[in-house]
């Protein structure tokens, strides 16, 4: 037996990175410092063995020799082909599937095309007035979660960096910390708050603009009551947010993925331009898969751009809505899809995955998922953070190393990938 401290999980954008694994037998038997969801993800066990191709509508095991020669074939013959996820693998993976993706004229797609696309619409309108975790940790008394609930969405969030986090600059953090929830029910989250606003479904951009009438001294034009949410109420929180020493604001999808869109995600970083006239104030998302930001990062760094890269012209091109995933599948453009690390059959419209379903998919994925049954190939690798490492980045923009804990006869994703990228070189330059 033999114990491993300080390990990340690899399962959300916070990347504990204090967990302890318990290792015996070469299988990991415990996950200690971890969430409920992060321990059965270090704990799982059904995964495939190899790889398997779907023939005649019954599924065969092949080789991993053979899977890479089929997809390589099937990319290089689609005149349209997507490459899809790469939000739950390791940053070195995601520079090759950028190199793959031009070299093939593909579009390259991230899951924040349906998660946080709108967040990063607007940061690129109006700037980011963010900072790291840690320093929420240690300085923030005022916390203020919309639209997320990080209860169920993000388990270890508030006792590691807000509610019941030590803060180096605050004498008794816990007693000292304000929490205002803003949801549109009441969740989990809710139900610890010091101030929970109700807003009806659709109303969060007039909220937020409420507020900053306030904070900007025109509060006596605010009607009595603002989508469900009375005068008083927002009174109350914009004092609350304006007599702050330090304030922090996490938004989740309730508010990218709703009416507004990234309007509202505008409206807040304006209202936390705002609060900086007063008091010092951050904004910072709730990334949800654990190297979706990474997936940012790579891809702006090579191509200039976050998500949603097209490369049918022979230079990167983007504009989400024509060049995201589900546009694409949804009007039928593409004639082949790569799915990596990612479950898009659980969450695409069914239009999209009906589509999937009758192009060549590959799915590459330690398990077996939704995407599986429309796919004509799975090939499973080592998952990143047990039996792989690579880089990653906090949901605060942190990279991290992820190391791994066991070795294994699974290859990894970048193993995977960078055979599939020599031999279409090999191809081009023949």
């Amino acid at each position: 037996m033999r114990i491993i401290e300080d390990m990340v999980c690899p399962f959300c954008g916070c990347l504990c990175d204090d967990v302890i694994l318990t290792i015996e037998n070469d299988m990991i038997i415990a996950a200690d410092n971890c969430c409920t969801v992060g321990n059965a993800k270090f704990l799982g066990k059904k995964r495939l063995k190899s790889p398997i191709i779907k023939k005649d509508g019954v599924w065969e095991q092949t080789g991993y020799d053979e899977a890479i020669q089929y997809t390589v074939d099937t990319l290089l013959d689609a005149d349209r082909p997507l490459m899809f996820g790469w939000s739950g693998t390791h940053g070195e993976a995601q520079c090759i599937g950028i190199h793959m993706n031009e070299l093939i004229g593909g579009v390259i797609d991230s899951t924040t095309s349906v998660c946080h696309g709108p967040s990063i619409l607007a940061i690129q309108e109006v700037g980011h007035p963010g900072c790291t975790l840690g320093q929420v940790k240690n300085r923030a008394d005022l916390i203020i979660y919309w639209g997320c609930n990080p209860v169920e969405g993000h388990p270890r969030h508030m006792s590691r960096y807000t509610v019941y986090a030590d803060g180096y600059f605050l004498q008794n953090s816990f007693k000292e910390r304000k929490v205002i929830v803003v949801d549109v029910r009441e969740t989990e989250t809710a139900g610890i708050a010091d101030e929970f606003v109700r807003v009806k479904p659709g109303g969060d951009f007039a909220v937020i603009s409420a507020l900053r009438a306030i904070i900007r001294g025109k509060g006596d034009i605010i009607p009595e009551s603002v989508a469900g949410v009375s005068r008083e109420q927002l009174v109350r929180v914009a004092e609350l947010c304006k007599t702050c020493k330090f304030g922090a604001l996490f938004f989740g999808l309730g508010l990218t993925m709703v009416k507004g869109k990234y309007k509202n995600i505008s409206n807040a970083i304006e209202l936390v331009d705002e609060l900086n006239r007063h008091t010092k104030f951050t904004l910072t998302p709730m990334r949800g898969h654990w190297n979706v930001y990474g997936s940012n990062e790579v891809f702006t760094w090579m191509t200039g751009y976050p998500y949603a890269v097209d490369f049918c012209r022979g230079v990167a091109f983007y504009n989400p809505g024509e060049t995201s995933a589900i546009d694409i599948l949804a009007r039928k453009e593409c004639d082949a899809c790569l799915v990596v690390a990612s479950d898009p059959g659980a969450h695409f419209p069914r239009a999209c995955v009906e589509h999937m379903k009758d192009i060549p998919t590959i799915v590459i994925d330690p398990f077996q998922t939704l995407t599986t049954t429309v796919a004509d190939l799975q090939i499973p690798v080592a998952v990143t953070g047990i039996d792989a490492e690579g880089t990653a980045y906090r949901m605060d923009g942190i990279p991290l190393k992820v190391k791994k804990a066991l070795d294994s006869n699974y290859p990894s994703d970048t193993e995977i990938l960078s055979k599939m990228y020599e031999k279409m070189l090999e191809v081009q330059w023949q």
